[in-house]
């Protein structure tokens, strides 16, 4: 009885627990009239003979609908007989723009928008090129631009699609402004944002015109600057564009800061079964925050040892998120939570909108791939990944369940211009600066970034053209190629003028965390010419050189963010081995630099040390254009340039500096100056050694003392400082005042 029992159950559960299938033996398709049988049978991979699902036909459909030839695809299976129902979509003829002269504008539409000439018609992609189309409009200023689209019959069975653009006024910012409990100065608030007020000369960017879009980023860079800063209940309100007598708009963003937290305890929550021991550096991170202001980078930075623990085989289905509660008017306790999610796999990835980019390049910067574990931290890093190439002006997604325990990601992405003009001007007490560049973020849709750029001071004129893979050879590492050419005439001060023309190729990745390494390999040709005041010695470098250099750097960076750095320190050491050379100079530098919050106020202290040497190793006198200087910016009293040893009235460097660099931020000083910033500084360095002739040595500390001065004026970004030398030598040249003010175009 028992064994018969058994039988019925066994043939119960087959049927029951069988799926539905037929053996398909003949296939008719039906409707099709420019697409050939044999042409969808090779689209939708249908075999005959073989036993078809449910699943298996859902397959066929999204196959055949991914092509875009078809409107509507039914199937039905009748007697072994599957029959594939279809209604073609139409062919676009041609894709007309009008309402715009400009045939460059009309060109770069036509490249960004997915629907094409001579491809089949989708009523989807209009949609999505009628906002892709609003967008690069608003990007170049039209805020008020319309588009309508019209569909013309053609006699022969095809469409004309014809893009209808009413442009109106472009839309300028006049002025920026920063209302509310804020906190911060505007002046450091303008420093955060990417829109920018238009001033005449500024003929170049797209940040001065009115853009949804830009307003968007301005108001999430402005609440990552507040949470970075401590401000965790902080409310970007709105912002309101506001328009102005001169027809132009007045932009306004409302800030609500609130308190600013410090975390006062944390806590990681696992899972019973997880192993303690492998969240170590975890809860060492979540421990290291308590007494700190609350952070959202730092919060980042522990999600990263989550994001490397998920690739292993025991943590694929891992998630993690952060709890915050407020317990008191400025502290909060911070839970990390790590859960087990169901296990789920991603069958399939389908990605649309990539017009432009090749579809390698979406899927090379996804953290999932089809068939992999479905992980949400996977997912959500993937996301930034693509938002960080900036090549997209919209990434979203959508994930289908499956049967199974599967999903389906549908990844949608919104291509944007990627090509890029820069210009820029400034000057000072120590001359003036011109600068201009073309950049292209996506060459080829292979997301190579192009730049070319050219930047010309009183003393010197320098060209580049650089190209860099960001994923070589599928290494994750980035390469960069750039040819360079430059000519430095330095006669009158330093008694030399070179020119130099070479390549170079390097790289940069981060080895471990906050560790970055960076090679390079360079090779240069260079001219010398010297005055005829210069030494006998010196003169004996005139000629012409070739330079083959290996150099890399060792980076350890532990800012809490490198823009408007307020803790943490950054140690640098950076070498340069010669392999072909005449003198072989082999050079060495290292830079450490810390910064520091001053208890409860914004005062933020900066001490920095650096020191660089470079030598022969065959015992020759290191050329007079690679002996080292001390850089301006790190010894204010004195002109650039102008200290150290001198021969001959020329100041010809050295082969050792090293200087100390001290200063302090005074936020409540000129607290109702809302552009003006000011720092009290100390700068004190060294220049010595004269490998060719020691008797022209000058070691001799020189230190200075200061004010500076950071001004947001109607022209740009002015920086002024107030120095008095304490030390110096007889030759030295001092400088009390110094300025510097640049712009934008």
């Amino acid at each position: 009885m028992f064994k018969i029992t058994t039988y019925i159950l066994l043939i119960f559960f087959f049927f029951i627990g069988r799926p539905y299938a037929e053996i398909i033996n003949e296939i008719k398709v039906i409707n099709n009239e420019r697409i050939s049988k044999e042409t969808i049978l090779v689209f939708s991979n249908i075999e005959l003979g073989k036993d078809y699902k449910q699943n298996d036909l859902n397959r066929i459909l999204n196959d055949l609908y991914s092509t875009d030839f078809f409107k509507n695809v039914s199937l039905e299976i009748k007697n072994n007989i599957l029959y594939v129902t279809v209604k073609e979509n139409k062919i676009i003829q041609e894709v007309i723009i009008e309402g715009l002269k400009k045939q460059e504008m009309i060109k770069t539409l036509k490249k960004n928008i997915a629907s094409k000439d001579k491809n089949p018609f989708v009523e989807n992609k209009t949609r999505r090129d009628i906002n892709i189309i609003t967008s690069i409009l608003k990007n170049s200023g039209f805020y008020f631009s319309e588009v309508n689209l019209k569909i013309a019959e053609n006699n022969n069975d095809t469409i004309n699609l014809i893009y209808e653009i009413k442009l109106g006024d472009k839309a300028y910012i006049k002025s920026i402004n920063f209302i509310g409990d804020k906190f911060f100065k505007d002046r450091t608030l303008r420093g955060v944002i990417a829109s920018e007020e238009n001033k005449f000369w500024k003929f170049i960017t797209s940040k001065k015109f009115v853009n949804p879009e830009l307003i968007s980023l301005d108001k999430r860079l402005l609440k990552n600057f507040y949470l970075n800063k401590g401000f965790y209940s902080v409310n970007i309100n709105e912002s309101v564009v506001e328009f102005t007598e001169n027809n132009d708009f007045q932009l306004t963003y409302s800030i609500d800061a609130g308190q600013r937290f410090k975390i006062k305890t944390s806590k990681l929550l696992l899972p019973d079964d997880y192993d303690v021991k492998d969240f170590v550096d975890v809860k060492k991170k979540l421990k290291d925050l308590e007494g700190e202001y609350y952070s959202l980078n730092r919060l980042n930075k522990i999600t990263k040892l989550i994001d490397k623990l998920s690739f292993r085989n025991d943590y694929e289905f891992i998630n993690a998120s952060f709890k915050e509660k407020i317990i008191s008017n400025n502290t909060l306790d911070l839970v990390f939570e790590i859960k087990e999610f169901e296990k789920e796999y991603l069958t399939r990835i389908n990605i649309l909108g990539n017009n432009v980019t090749d579809e390698k390049v979406i899927r090379d910067n996804l953290e999932v791939d089809e068939g992999d574990p479905f992980n949400s931290l996977l997912l959500a890093k993937s996301i930034n990944n693509l938002k960080s190439l900036n090549i997209f002006g919209l990434v979203e997604y959508d994930l289908v369940d499956d049967v199974d325990n599967q999903k389906i990601l549908n990844l949608s992405v919104e291509e944007k211009p990627t090509g890029e003009i820069s210009a820029g001007a400034g000057t000072g007490t120590s001359g003036g600066t011109l600068a201009f560049g073309i950049r292209e973020n996506n060459f080829l849709g292979k997301n190579i970034l192009l730049n070319t750029s050219v930047r010309l001071t009183e003393e010197a004129l320098k060209g580049e053209f650089s190209v860099t893979n960001p994923n070589w050879n599928y290494s994750k590492k980035s390469l960069t190629t750039s040819l360079e050419s430059s000519s430095t005439d330095r006669m009158s001060d330093y008694g030399y003028e070179t020119s130099k023309t070479g390549f170079s190729f390097g790289s940069i990745w981060e080895q471990y965390d906050d560790i970055y390494f960076s090679p390079n390999l360079s090779t240069y040709y260079e001219k010398l010419d010297t005055n005829q005041t210069a030494s006998d010695k010196l003169k004996k470098q005139e000629g012409e050189y070739i330079d083959t250099n290996f150099r890399y750097s060792l980076d350890l960076d532990k800012r809490n963010q490198r823009f408007q750095t307020s803790d943490g320190f950054r140690s640098r050491f950076s070498q340069s081995i010669p392999l072909t050379s005449d003198d072989y100079a082999f050079f060495n530098s290292y830079e450490y630099t810390t910064f520091n919050q001053i208890g409860e106020s914004d005062m933020i202290t900066r001490f920095s040390i650096q020191g660089r040497t470079i030598n022969s190793l065959t015992d020759e006198d290191v050329r007079i254009s690679k002996r080292l200087y001390i850089p301006s910016s790190r010894l204010r009293g004195f002109q650039s340039g102008k200290i150290g040893p001198v021969d001959g009235g020329d100041f010809i460097g050295g082969n050792h500096t090293a200087s100390i660099n001290a200063s302090t931020t005074l936020p409540k000083f000129g607290a109702d100056l809302q552009n003006v910033d000011f720092q009290l500084f100390v700068d004190a360095a060294n220049v010595w050694g004269v490998d060719y002739d020691s008797s022209l040595d000058n070691s001799r500390l020189r230190s200075s003392a200061g004010v500076s001065v950071d001004w947001f004026t109607v022209i740009g970004p002015l920086n002024f400082s107030l120095a008095q030398p304490l030390s110096k030598a007889d030759t030295d040249r001092t400088e009390t005042f110094r300025f510097n003010i640049g712009t934008t175009f």
